[in-house]
């Protein structure tokens, strides 16, 4: 029986850049970073108070084990921004978007009232996207 997912990918073009992006500016903590014989950088990172979830931030270069054509059109996805999505939860929207913006940090909206709470599109610098949302209460 399957009884949860410990890890994720989250493709990106720079590990350098997200390892900044998802540890520094997210407050992410690393959980893994080793590179391997062949060279392959073995990155995961999880959220604070999620420790049993490991994202792997996996490279879209010649070290990943996919052909160069596949590399391509995983670089293409990311570069268009149509790659990832996902959702990430905070207590208070308004504030972390403030936080987050003051680092750096890109967003596609600002914080807006939905029918399931408030949310504000944050974007990694690597073409994935995601809902950064405070759930309505009660």
């Amino acid at each position: 029986m399957i009884t949860k997912l410990s890890h994720a990918s989250i493709y990106v073009n720079d590990q350098d850049k997200a390892y900044d992006f998802y540890v520094t500016k997210l407050g992410f903590k690393v959980n893994t970073d080793v590179t391997m014989d062949n060279g392959f950088r073995w990155l995961t990172v999880n959220p604070p108070d999620q420790p049993d979830l490991e994202i792997i931030l996996f490279p879209v270069n010649g070290t990943n084990g996919f052909d160069e054509e596949a590399n391509k059109a995983l670089t293409l996805l990311l570069e268009k921004g149509v790659m990832g999505a996902g959702a990430f939860y905070t207590p208070d929207c308004r504030a972390t978007y403030e936080e987050l913006k003051a680092k750096g940090v890109v967003f596609k909206s600002e914080p807006k009232e939905q029918f399931y709470g408030i949310e504000a599109i944050i974007t990694d610098g690597s073409g994935n996207w995601f809902s950064m949302t405070q759930p309505k209460e009660g």
